[in-house]
């Protein structure tokens, strides 16, 4: 499917993982996948970098730069952190979403870019578009598809094989061979609450 796909869970749960894994398993596998962290995207310069720019269309632009979106063509665009977008860049990403193109600053013509779309969020969307924080017209193009992950206490049966996992991890770093895990030290693993998940 190249539908758009709104992954939502509290932190730590593995959204951005869950992210790669669809793209890994989609016809897009062997082309980008393209991280935007919108909680860190200053909002003096956001443009530039979804959208790229041409030399001299700013101060500091001594040459042209491709924007994430660009670098998203034929690939993934993953909008981690979505509910972090501002408002003023919401709007400018819907056109993007529907029309596929978008205007590098300082561009006279418009480029377009043929990516697969997914985002997540440990926020609460519904109610940010109550309260008027996030475009209710943006959810809905996001949301397509919709996937809620739940908490490491809610899925106890994953502690034991992410426990291996990382066990055989942190061996091979440290150049130490494999490790037994004793039935009590599982045991123990299920009993916490594990506050920030994964």
């Amino acid at each position: 499917s190249e539908l758009s796909v709104l992954i939502t869970g509290p932190t730590g749960t593995g959204k951005e993982r869950f992210a790669r894994t669809i793209h890994r398993n989609s016809q897009r596998a062997k082309e980008p996948f393209v991280v935007v962290d919108c909680a860190a995207l200053p909002e003096t310069l956001v443009e530039s970098m979804l959208f790229g720019h041409e030399r001299g269309a700013f101060t500091s632009a001594d040459a042209s730069r491709e924007g994430l979106v660009r670098q998203a063509h034929k690939g993934t665009l993953f909008l981690d952190e979505v509910g972090e977008m501002p408002l003023t860049v919401q709007k400018t990403f819907l056109r993007v979403l529907e029309e596929r193109t978008f205007r590098p600053l300082g561009s006279k013509r418009e480029v377009s870019s043929d990516f697969r779309l997914i985002a997540a969020t440990n926020r609460d969307l519904d109610a940010m578009v109550a309260e008027g924080t996030f475009r209710a017209d943006l959810l809905f193009r996001l949301r397509a598809m919709h996937i809620e992950l739940p908490t490491l206490m809610e899925r106890k049966e994953d502690i034991r094989p992410l426990t291996r996992y990382y066990l055989d991890k942190l061996c091979a770093q440290s150049n130490l061979g494999d490790k037994a895990i004793s039935p009590a030290f599982y045991e123990c693993l299920e009993g916490y609450d594990w506050p920030g998940n994964v």
